[in-house]
C-alpha cells in the first residue's frame, strides 16, 4: 500500500514543480518518475560514472538510491530570454550567450525553484527524500530526458523508519 502512496506523492511533486514560478513564464521542465528496474539501471550508471571519474559521490549515491521506492527526475532545457542587459551567465547579453552556447542563468534558477516546490510536497507528506545532482547527471547521460535537457536533479523517495538518504557512509 505505501508504494502506491509514494507514487501518488511523486505525481504531486511533479505537479508542484510544474506550477512553480519561472522566468517569463517559460516552462522548460521535463519530469520523469522511475521505479523498480529503472532505479537499478540509474544506480548502475551512477556507479559507472563514479568509477570512471574517480568520483566517490556518484558511487555512494548510486548505492543509496537502491533504497528508494521511486525516484523523481526533474530537468530543464536551455533557453535564451533575449535580454539586452543581464550578464548573469557571464556574457554581455543573451545574443552573445547564445552564440557561445552558454547556459542561461535563469535555467538552473528556475529548476531550483521547481525542485524546492517538489521536495516541499514530499516534506508535507513526511516522505524521506534527498536532492541529488548525481542522479540527474546520470539520467541525462542515460537519455532518460529529451535530448535538450541540460541540467537535472534526482529526488529519491522512501517511507521507512529511518531516512536512508542521510547519515550515509
Amino acid at each position: 500500500m505505501s508504494e502506491k502512496i509514494i507514487e501518488q506523492i511523486a505525481e504531486e511533486m511533479c505537479l508542484a514543480a510544474r506550477t512553480a514560478p519561472k522566468a517569463r513564464g517559460l516552462d522548460l521542465l521535463e519530469m520523469v518518475i522511475i521505479k523498480g528496474e529503472m532505479i537499478k539501471k540509474l544506480s548502475d550508471k551512477m556507479m559507472k560514472i563514479g568509477e570512471k571519474e574517480n568520483h566517490k559521490t556518484f558511487v555512494r549515491d548510486g548505492d543509496n538510491i537502491l533504497k528508494a521506492s521511486v525516484v523523481v527526475l526533474l530537468g530543464s532545457k536551455n533557453h535564451y530570454l533575449g535580454l539586452k542587459y543581464c550578464g548573469f551567465c557571464g556574457f554581455k547579453n543573451c545574443a552573445e550567450a547564445e552564440r557561445e552556447k552558454a547556459m542561461c542563468a535563469f535555467v538552473p534558477g528556475d529548476l531550483g525553484i521547481a525542485v524546492g516546490s517538489a521536495v516541499s510536497v514530499a516534506m508535507d507528506h513526511r516522505v524521506d527524500n534527498r536532492i541529488m545532482y548525481t542522479a540527474g547527471r546520470a539520467a541525462i547521460d542515460m537519455g532518460l530526458f529529451e535530448k535538450e535537457v541540460v541540467v537535472a536533479y534526482g529526488i529519491p523517495l522512501s517511507a521507512t523508519g529511518k531516512n536512508p538518504f542521510f547519515d550515509r557512509k
